[in-house]
């Protein structure tokens, strides 16, 4: 499936199956730079795949750069104010489901907000993480900062955005700003078994607990915390099927035990 705008080539695809859409981006020859089309494709893409009962995406990119950034013809002339060329990647950001990019190539300027928009980011080791805003002469925006400082600290985003630093795959993993750095053949399916993990869970359950990390971020009493996921963990607890899977946990359990016994003897 396609998802593009009217009388233009598909910018980004959408495949799914067993709960997990993979959601890529599909404009190489424009280095899948983050043009307004661009981004509203993003937008419809992650709409189709949560109407379509997705409960998890994985966001990537055809080779060989992951996003250049957003679109200069667009900022010389703008078609939206810039705040509508955000969709694509607050779509992402308040996505209720697990997210996961899975990062082949370079990542520019405005392009780092797509990972930066994921739950978790697995990368290659082509990779790159490059914010650049400066050099283009605008301030960063739609959260860039913010979700950078959150992933890296303070000195990481004043390095990267003031600085002009950058960082390689295997950097990125490092410092924190990816999860895990990979072979080029396996981000892919890396990234896959991580959604299919999520997937493969409760949805209620995953889609609350998603929420009560996003609320966690905000809270400096510990007191707070546990009100708060007390309250989530009543929720769960009292939910349809939730006696059956713990007694079903614990016999197999036993029953693994038991086993494991037997062959002892």
């Amino acid at each position: 499936m396609a998802l593009n705008e009217p009388d233009t080539a598909p910018l980004v695809t959408l495949e799914q199956a067993a709960g997990v859409a993979v959601l890529t981006l599909a404009d190489p020859a424009h280095r899948n730079a983050l043009s307004h089309a661009m981004s509203v494709a993003l937008a419809s893409a992650v709409d189709a795949a949560l109407a379509g009962g997705a409960a998890a995406l994985v966001l990537t990119a055809q080779p060989p750069v992951f996003c250049a950034g957003g679109s200069l013809d667009d900022l010389i002339v703008p078609k939206v104010p810039l705040r509508g060329m955000y969709a694509g990647f607050l779509r992402l950001a308040n996505a209720p489901v697990p997210t996961v990019a899975a990062v082949n190539g370079p990542c520019i300027g405005a392009g780092v907000n797509l990972p930066l928009a994921c739950d978790v980011i697995l990368t290659s080791a082509s990779a790159a993480f490059d914010p650049r805003f400066l050099d283009v002469g605008i301030h960063p925006g739609g959260g860039h900062l913010w979700r950078l400082e959150r992933r890296i600290g303070g000195q990481g985003a004043a390095a990267l955005v003031l600085f002009g630093d950058r960082l390689d795959g295997r950097e990125a993993a490092s410092c924190g700003l990816a999860w895990r750095c990979v072979d080029a053949d396996e981000l892919l399916p890396t990234a896959m078994r991580l959604a299919r993990r999520a997937a493969g869970r409760p949805r209620d359950l995953v889609v609350r607990t998603k929420e009560s990390l996003r609320s966690s971020g905000a809270i400096g009493d510990p007191e707070a915390a546990i009100e708060l996921e007390l309250a989530a963990q009543e929720w769960s607890v009292a939910q349809p099927g939730f006696t059956e899977r713990v007694v079903s946990l614990r016999d197999g359990l036993r029953s693994t035990r038991g086993a494991k016994g037997r062959k002892a003897q």
